[in-house]
């Protein structure tokens, strides 16, 4: 068994195949010779590497055979199945295949082939005479009637200026080996339209070896090249700032290390830029996002820029040692510093927050990229507006997320969260109109971590999609366990949450088949997370709204263009930010800032509720200003859902009546 163990390792390793088994996630377990050679690295080298970025294009799960083309260029033939709880990659390169199908030796099968191909065009080029004849639907295909004279030199000053070169030399190449040959071409018309051709070709020779004649067709791959390069901008170019995207940063960086190349990555982060959206809105927000990051590439020069999403770029040094890669890092800061704002009418002043990051052989593109956004972190908690190198003790804040991570793993599985449910109540009766559900960690464990511990920790990764799925969940199941249709709940959708294409169907296939009416459940979106991802939660509130569910603005107020927002959020009621209300008896601006919100919620036809409600005077004050609905301490402290459930409806002034609670007697939820 030992010797057809070896065997079979040996025929894998001298297969023209390639062969590899990756992990779950991509990263390459094994691989033989064969597929070395297409990766081009050495196989030891590949170990531990993610065969997606070294072959953009492959699949990822299983998959039947896919044709793939990488640089090279090079034609693949890839198929993805199953081994065990890993994947295993058959590759076949089938460049060579592609040209065979070119091959011709005659003129009769090249005439027989234009004509089965159709539209296609056809030339030949008799090498003695140094003449080249044209079919009529070729001429027509370059911009001329059929039958105009057209010699090779015409012909050269249309192609454009960049690919005449490799033409020259693929021809070139083709006379001396008698090879077929291919290559793909930009042409400007008369007309002024540039067209996209592809052509294939052949040399024929006589006995002696001499080149006679050479034949060729050229089909017009326009529309196809422009989708090609459209999908190619897509995926890895930042439809914003035509800056390279985080794919294409990553794609980079894992080549590097897979050359055992080392040198610095940097994380910017520009400070408030929130700020500039707010003030002048999103149009001029994008505006100045284009002319940054068209000033920190030209800072740059060739060095790799890419924008990886909000206000957040990173830069790959190759080679770059930390002082080297710092003072670039001040470079940029210094550009960020001193761009001038003040004809744009927003602040006066933007600056970046840095984090650098060495990179050598052995690291992982993850592990540099983590290690810079400590490092950002750093930057940020430090005040700002300066570049901080990765340091080992930055990692106990790594350790310190991924603690609260499992915990809330473990807490997901075990039973391990709760929600408690605030009452939101009619501030002239006393009557609870519904409640907003809040989510704790109860796992017993220490340290105990509150919602404001956990949930940034969660939002920050992926974990945050099945914690709000939890808590919808969970809302409905209770809903269905009390059928009252007096028993209204308020759930928080993080911004997240908000970029998950299915959770809106998700929502609504739970609504559906626990019959539960659309009207009993209500989503809040925090103005933040709306204002960032607008576009999102347009989607989603539209979607939502169009079944009966009730969508709330959040944090009402928080922002500087909160009024601007409510012209493109189908919501249904608001939430009046607690700043707002906490001085509403003594402070005369947050009194006209209320009451002119109010205003504007019923003019809209939109509820409005008063948040942090803590002392019976702010009832009196809110009730004046025409504030319906309230939420706070006063009101009613959280309590466990289950209670919620169990409890008979609150009698009316009953909420009203209870004791006074102080603003520091607890955190607000």
């Amino acid at each position: 068994m030992t010797r057809v163990t070896s065997y079979c390792r040996t025929v894998l390793d001298r297969a023209g195949v390639g062969y590899a088994v990756t992990d779950s996630r991509g990263n390459l377990l094994w691989c033989n010779r064969a597929l070395g050679v297409v990766l081009g690295i050495p196989v030891e080298q590949a170990y531990g590497r993610s065969l997606p970025a070294l072959l953009p294009g492959v699949p990822e799960v299983p998959a039947p055979v896919r044709e793939v083309l990488v640089p090279g260029p090079k034609w693949l033939e890839v198929r993805c199945s199953k081994l065990g709880d890993d994947l295993m990659y058959e590759v076949v390169d089938v460049s060579a295949w592609r040209d065979r199908e070119l091959t011709v030796t005659q003129e009769a099968d090249a005439l027989r082939r234009a004509q089965a191909l159709g539209r296609m065009g056809t030339w030949e080029w008799s090498i003695r005479e140094d003449r080249v004849t044209w079919s009529d639907t070729l001429l027509e295909m370059f911009g001329f009637a059929a039958g105009t004279a057209f010699d090779f030199e015409m012909y050269s000053r249309l192609v454009h200026p960049d690919d005449l070169p490799m033409i020259e030399e693929t021809l070139d190449t083709a006379l001396k080996t008698g090879s077929v040959f291919t290559y793909t071409h930009r042409m400007l018309r008369p007309d002024g339209k540039e067209r996209v051709f592809e052509c294939f070709g052949e040399v024929v020779v006589g006995d002696d070896g001499t080149p006679l004649r050479a034949l060729g067709t050229a089909h017009d791959v326009t529309q196809s090249s422009r989708v090609h390069d459209e999908l190619v901008r897509m995926a890895e170019q930042d439809p914003l700032t035509g800056l390279p995207n985080r794919r294409a940063l990553t794609r980079a960086l894992e080549q590097e290390l897979a050359n055992n190349g080392s040198g610095a990555l940097l994380v910017l982060d520009l400070d408030n830029f929130k700020d500039v959206n707010d003030l002048r809105g999103h149009a001029v927000g994008d505006r100045v996002m284009r002319m940054l990051a068209s000033a920190l590439q030209s800072r740059l020069g060739d060095r790799l820029i890419a924008r990886l999403g909000g206000d957040e770029f990173a830069v790959v040094l190759p080679g770059a040692s930390p002082k080297d890669a710092s003072e670039v890092a001040d470079g940029l800061r210094d550009a960020v510093a001193g761009f001038p704002l003040a004809g744009i009418g927003t602040p006066a002043r933007i600056t970046v927050s840095t984090g650098l990051a060495e990179f050598g052989p052995g690291d992982s593109w993850e592990l540099v990229l983590a290690n810079a956004d400590l490092a950002l972190y750093a930057s940020k908690a430090a005040g700002r507006d300066r570049v901080t190198v990765y340091e080992p003790n930055h990692y106990a804040d790594t350790v310190k997320r991924v603690s609260v991570l499992d915990r809330l793993r473990s807490a997901l599985v075990g039973g391990g969260l709760a929600l408690y449910g605030m009452p939101m109540v009619e501030l002239a009766t006393g009557r609870v109109l519904g409640h907003e559900l809040l989510l704790r960690l109860e796992d017993g464990q220490e340290p105990y971590l509150g919602p404001a511990d956990f949930l940034p920790v969660a939002e920050r990764s992926n974990l945050i999609l099945e914690v709000d799925r939890w808590v919808l969940t969970t809302a409905i199941d209770a809903l269905v366990a009390q059928p009252d249709p007096l028993l209204r709940f308020n759930v928080n959708v993080s911004g997240r949450t908000l970029e998950d294409p299915d959770f809106g169907d998700f929502v609504l296939d739970k609504l559906g088949s626990a019959g539960v009416a659309p009207g009993r459940l209500g989503l809040e979106i925090t103005e933040t997370a709306a204002v960032t991802n607008l576009d999102a939660a347009v989607t989603l509130a539209t979607q939502l709204r169009g079944f009966g569910c009730r969508i709330t603005l959040d944090d009402f107020g928080s922002g500087f263009g909160s009024f601007v927002h409510l012209k493109h959020l189908p919501i249904t009621g608001i939430k009046i930010d607690g700043e707002f209300v906490k001085g509403i008896e003594t402070n005369a601006a947050d009194a006209v800032l209320v009451s002119g919100i109010v205003q504007i919620a019923n003019g809209l036809g939109l509820s409005s509720v008063a948040e942090w409600v803590e002392r019976p005077s702010q009832v009196d004050a809110l009730r004046k200003l025409g504030v319906r609905v309230g939420q706070g301490f006063h009101l009613g402290r959280p309590v466990p859902l289950r209670d919620v459930v169990s409890a008979e409806r609150m009698p009316p002034n009953g909420a009203l009546s209870s004791q006074v609670v102080g603003a520091e007697d607890g955190a607000r939820s």
